[in-house]
């Protein structure tokens, strides 16, 4: 049975009976059998020692079936490897083991299911075989592996099936496309799965399939995703990705050792959450200067605070010292401002150079973002097709957001709720790289400060509050969760969070959404009707590319930040989690698409 979205949640459960959410159930008509997966390579797992190692095999094995001579070979990134294994029932579900020591304080299960094991295995699956807390993960710890397996069941072996292989869905597959690649039955394939159709095709990237296969799995059946005939365009694809692992990897130890030192002259002696391995790489690597200015300082920049300088009713353009900033004239919220900036140092919050008081007004000095706020780039008709067209921008962006209310929620000491996310609060830098900014509604999460709130926010926020908050004033992380989803339906429709509709009816564009999403049969369409005009792009050759799967979950996930109860919501670890495998899936496939 294909387990769909559900795989993607942690606190899935199996109280009524075996899900294919955790494991295939033990259905077939051996106990145990031989089995195959599919990996694909990726920079930490790209030989096949480092392979064989991460899934416990020998590789030996691992070579002959792949046809690859020399063990220490660094493979093509994305090249599927297929992966014997041993299959066996344990307790209601099959199960190939393997085992994993954590490398660093910012895994998690969801991270090591999903990103890792590229989802050959599931958080729920993990959660159960290991005795650590899902906030309890230290590195050096050994976890059990229960990877995704099964044994053909009777009704399979009697039409010649002797295998079954799990296969990682990515775009674009469907169910003929994957029985005509590995030669099997498409009734076939589909009944493997419990669907009753082949044309039945509501499948997900990052979920597995079951493959029957009458003989064993051989190399030819394999590819690497992304990869062009044209030489020079596949190194050129393969020296970019290598330089920005490389980046990632020198972010990721600067900023674990600036993490570190931050910690011990604090005296903390535990985080408060495990994260995602990539949340280190926004910490800035040097200390941020912060600097008293002069108001003549600040008057000179801005040329007299002159009209061609204004940005907005308080905000100007000015220059220090060849740098170009913002400076924004505050009252009585700016100390608070200040002193939550001045904690932080993370690429996706808003920099803050320095402050000024002159005539009981307060001025921050702040990074200059060249395109604005995300509110006015979505409303800007003059974008270029490049910038309007492209959904890698879009995810980017989002991506951007979560990363900052990651680290606000998880990593700054204490933990602080913005409370005011709306896509005014988010700017965009010349490049589209997004940060958040806007601090003077923030709080701390901090267990002596009270969980309700009587402070409003800003007239821009309307659209973005929770029920919770709405009713009672109730402040916690999922308050920023809830307006994060309906950043993100932003991104997606170019719409604003409230706006009237042909009528002049004022229209809530979560409550529109959920409304559409609600049905699930037709729900593809719907989708189709809120994406954004200026996302439908055309192909080199004149077609309109179908980009309706992406777009639908891109919207699921959002549905998911918006559910009503709090609890129910995602975490900002799982949210950065997903929208890093969009990204990484949909810049592979603009490269596809756009390659003529």
């Amino acid at each position: 049975m294909y387990s769909g979205n559900r795989v993607m949640d942690c606190n899935t459960t199996d109280e009524i009976g075996p899900s294919p959410a955790f494991l295939y159930t033990c259905n077939g008509l051996k106990p145990t059998c031989p089995s195959f997966l599919v990996f694909r390579t990726q920079p930490q797992y790209n030989t096949v020692l480092t392979i064989s190692k991460l899934l416990s095999l020998d590789h030996g094995s691992l070579a002959r079936i792949n046809n690859i001579i020399d063990y220490n070979k660094i493979l093509p990134l994305n090249k599927e490897l297929i992966i014997p294994v041993n299959c066996s029932c344990v307790g209601e579900y099959y199960q190939a083991n393997t085992s994993f020591v954590i490398p660093t304080i910012y895994d998690t299960y969801f991270t090591i299911a999903n990103l890792t094991y590229q989802g050959l295995t599931t958080c729920s699956s993990l959660m159960r075989n290991n005795i650590y807390g899902q906030y309890d993960l230290h590195p050096g710890q050994m976890l059990q592996v229960p990877l995704r397996c099964a044994c053909p069941t009777v009704s399979q072996t009697a039409v010649g099936a002797r295998y079954l292989l799990t296969y990682l869905i990515t775009w674009k597959d469907s169910i003929k496309k994957i029985s005509k690649r590995f030669k099997v039955s498409s009734q076939d394939l589909a009944l493997a799965n419990g669907f009753s159709s082949v044309d039945e095709n509501d499948i997900y990237p990052f979920t597995t399939f079951l493959v029957p296969l009458s003989n064993e799995p051989i190399s030819s059946m394999t590819r690497t995703l992304g990869h062009k005939q044209n030489l020079s365009k596949k190194w050129i694809m393969i020296g970019t990705m290598t330089g920005s692992f490389l980046a990632i990897l020198c972010g990721f130890s600067m900023g674990y050792f600036l993490w570190r030192r931050n910690r011990s002259t604090r005296g903390k002696t535990a985080i408060k959450s495990a994260l995602p391995e990539d949340i280190q790489l926004g910490i800035a690597s040097v200390d941020q200067s912060f600097k008293i200015y002069r108001f003549e300082e600040l008057e000179q920049a801005s040329d007299g605070f002159s009209l061609e300088n204004k940005l907005s009713s308080s905000v100007y353009k000015g220059g220090l010292k060849a740098k170009t900033v913002a400076i924004k004239q505050m009252g009585s919220n700016a100390k608070k401002e200040v002193k939550i900036l001045k904690k932080f140092n993370h690429f996706n919050l808003i920099g803050l150079y320095g402050v000024c008081e002159h005539d009981r007004s307060c001025f921050l000095v702040y990074e200059f973002m060249e395109n604005g706020s995300l509110k006015e780039w979505l409303e800007d008709k003059t974008l270029t097709s490049q910038e309007s067209q492209s959904w890698t921008n879009r995810i980017r962006v989002g991506l951007d957001v979560a990363k900052g209310l990651q680290y606000l929620h998880n990593f700054a000491s204490p933990a602080y709720v913005h409370k005011d996310i709306n896509s005014s609060n988010i700017l965009l830098s010349k490049d589209l790289r997004a940060k958040i900014s806007n601090f003077g509604f923030a709080r701390s999460t901090e267990k002596d400060q009270n969980g309700n709130s009587s402070i409003k926010c800003s007239l821009e926020s309307k659209g973005y509050h929770p029920p919770e908050y709405v009713e009672s004033g109730t402040v916690t992380t999922k308050t920023d969760v809830y307006a994060f989803g309906v950043v993100l339906l932003e991104l997606i429709t170019g719409k604003k969070a409230v706006y009237n509709d042909d009528d002049g009816v004022e229209v809530m564009l979560s409550e529109n959404v959920i409304s559409c999403m609600s049905d699930e049969e037709h729900a593809k369409d719907k989708v189709n009707s809120l994406i954004d005009p200026r996302l439908h792009a055309r192909h080199p050759v004149g077609f309109i590319i179908d980009h309706s799967e992406l777009a639908l979950r891109l919207v699921r996930l959002a549905v998911a930040c918006l559910e009503p109860e709090p609890s129910r919501r995602l975490s900002m670890n799982e949210i950065v989690s997903t929208l890093m495998m969009f990204q990484m899936d949909t810049q592979t496939s603009e490269t596809t698409m756009y390659t003529v």
